[in-house]
C-alpha cells in the first residue's frame, strides 16, 4: 500500500449513531465453512475489508462459486469433495494477502483434502508464525512442507483422529485443528490453555457438526470433534458488526466529556466484549445489551463521555481483548493513574510488533510508558500533544493512533492510514461524521 500522509485533528466530543462493518472473524469463517457445506449459503453483512476479500478470493481459487446478489453474498457449497484436487496436478496457488485467519484456517482445511496447495502471503504475513499451526496439525498426519512461516505447501492426505493441545491461546490455531479433526477418521479432542473466541464452534454447530465441550487433561477447556467429513448444512447468516472496530469509537467517546454514542447491531459474544468490560472497570460510562442470541449474540453499545482510571489488564482477559489492547493503552495514557498490561506477548506477532509499535506511538504523543517483554506500563495523566506517527503497516495501530490524535492538543499527521482498509474502509469517514471538532 502507498504511504500517503493524512492530517488528523483533535475532537471535542463524539455524538450520534454508528453501524460498524461486519465482524471480520465471523466473516472469514462464514465464507470458508460455506465452501464445504452441502448447498447454497447466503451471508448478509459480510465485512468489506481487504482481509475478508482475501478469503473470498481463496475459496474462489479452490473452485467455489461466490457471487453478490441483492446485498448478500451467495456461496455455492460443494461439500468436502468439491475442494479436492488431483494429487498429481501442479500445486494450486492461494494468496493469503495480509490475513492470518485465511492462511491458518486454510492449513487445517486443506490438510485433509486430496491435492497440493501452495499458500503465500504479503511481506507482513510472511513474517508471522505458522509453526504453531503446522506442528499440532502433524498429530493428525498432516503433510505440510516449508519452515515456520509462509510460503508453505500442503500435500492433502487422509487424516487420523488425535488428541491435540493448541499450545497457545489462539482461536486461529484452534479453528485450524477443528477443521482437520472434522476430516479425521474418528473422534478427536482439542485442548486449549484457556478459552478463546468460539465463532468456529458456534457456526459449525449451527451447520450440524459434531462438536461438544470437554475437559482437557490439565483441567482446561477442550472440544470433542466428530470426524468423518460430516455433511454440513449451508448457512443463512447475517454477520453482526465487529466489536473490535466499534471499540475505537466507544473508547474515544468514553474519554471525551459530553460524548453520547450508540453502536447498533454489533456482535456481543462474551469472548469479544473483554475490552468493554475493561473500560467499565476503568470507570467508563458505557452499557451494552444483547438483543439477539443466535447464532451469535448481538445488540447495542451505548457510551457517554467521562473520566477514566488506570487498571491492570492480565490473565484470561488479555485473550478476550487482544485486538483492542493498543486502544486501551492510548486511553490509559489520559486516564488517572497507572495501567499495567501483562501476559500479552501475543501482540509481538500480529501485523506489527504491537507492543513496540504502541510504545512508540504513546511516546510520540508525549505519554510516558515502559515496554515490557509481554506488555506495557502506561503512566497515565498525560496531556497528549499533536505529532506525526506511522501505522507500521498495521490497521489497529493506525486506528489507535487516530484515537490519540483526537485526544491531543493539536493537529497530527498519520502515515499509513490506508491500512485501515484491512478491517474498516470507512473508518475516517465515520469519525468525521461523528466528531465535533475542537
Amino acid at each position: 500500500m502507498s504511504a500517503v500522509p493524512r492530517a488528523l485533528r483533535p475532537a471535542r466530543r463524539l455524538a450520534g449513531t454508528l453501524a460498524v462493518p461486519g465482524d471480520k472473524s465471523i466473516g472469514h469463517r462464514a465464507l470458508l465453512f460455506a465452501s464445504f457445506a452441502a448447498g447454497r449459503s447466503v451471508v448478509r453483512g459480510l465485512p468489506p475489508g481487504a482481509d475478508v476479500a482475501t478469503t473470498r478470493r481463496a475459496i474462489e481459487a479452490l473452485g467455489v462459486a461466490v457471487r453478490d446478489e441483492g446485498g448478500a453474498v451467495v456461496i455455492e457449497g460443494r461439500g468436502w469433495d468439491g475442494l479436492a484436487r488431483d494429487p498429481a496436478a501442479p500445486a494450486r496457488a492461494l494468496d493469503c494477502g495480509n490475513s492470518g485467519t485465511t492462511s491458518r484456517l486454510l492449513l487445517g482445511l486443506l490438510a485433509g483434502r486430496p491435492g497440493c496447495f501452495a499458500l503465500s502471503g504479503d511481506a507482513s504475513l510472511s513474517r508471522r508464525p505458522m509453526g504453531r499451526v503446522t506442528r499440532p496439525l502433524a498429530a493428525f498426519g498432516a503433510r505440510i512442507e516449508g519452515g515456520e512461516t509462509l510460503p508453505l505447501t500442503v500435500a492433502g492426505t487422509r487424516l487420523h483422529a488425535a488428541r491435540v493441545a493448541t499450545g497457545v491461546a489462539s482461536a486461529q490455531v484452534k479453528s485450524a485443528l477443528v477443521l482437520a479433526a472434522l476430516q479425521a477418521d474418528g473422534e478427536s479432542t482439542i485442548e486449549e490453555p484457556e478459552p478463546t473466541r468460539d465463532h468456529t464452534e458456534r457456526l459449525l454447530a449451527a451447520m450440524g457438526a459434531g462438536l461438544a465441550p470437554a475437559a482437557g487433561a490439565g483441567g482446561g477447556p477442550a472440544w470433542r470433534v466428530a470426524g468423518g467429513c460430516p455433511v454440513l448444512a449451508p448457512l443463512e447468516l447475517a454477520v453482526p458488526g465487529d466489536p473490535s472496530s466499534a471499540a475505537f469509537f466507544v473508547g474515544l467517546a468514553c474519554a471525551l466529556p459530553g460524548s453520547a454514542l450508540a453502536v447498533r447491531g454489533v456482535a456481543l459474544n462474551p469472548r469479544r466484549t473483554g475490552a468493554l468490560r475493561i473500560l467499565q472497570r476503568m470507570g467508563a460510562r458505557l452499557r451494552f445489551r444483547v438483543e439477539s442470541e443466535r447464532p451469535e449474540p448481538s445488540g447495542t453499545i451505548e457510551a457517554e463521555g467521562g473520566g477514566l482510571a488506570g487498571t491492570t489488564i492480565a490473565g484470561p482477559e488479555v485473550v478476550d481483548a487482544i485486538d483492542e489492547l493498543p486502544l486501551l493503552a492510548v486511553l490509559a495514557a489520559v486516564a488517572e493513574g497507572e495501567t499495567r498490561i501483562v501476559g500479552a506477548a501475543e501482540l509481538r506477532v500480529k501485523e506489527s510488533d504491537r507492543i513496540a509499535a504502541t510504545a512508540a506511538l504513546l511516546r510520540a504523543f508525549g505519554a510516558a510508558c515502559e515496554e515490557l517483554p509481554d506488555g506495557l506500563v502506561v503512566a497515565g495523566g498525560a496531556r497528549l500533544r499533536g505529532t506525526a506517527f506511522d501505522a507500521r503497516g498495521d490497521h489497529r495501530i493506525a486506528m489507535a493512533g487516530t484515537v490519540a490524535a483526537a485526544l491531543a492538543d493539536g493537529p497530527s499527521t498519520l502515515t499509513g492510514g490506508e491500512w485501515v482498509t484491512i478491517s474498516y474502509p470507512a473508518f475516517f469517514e465515520d469519525l468525521e461524521r461523528l466528531a465535533e471538532r475542537a
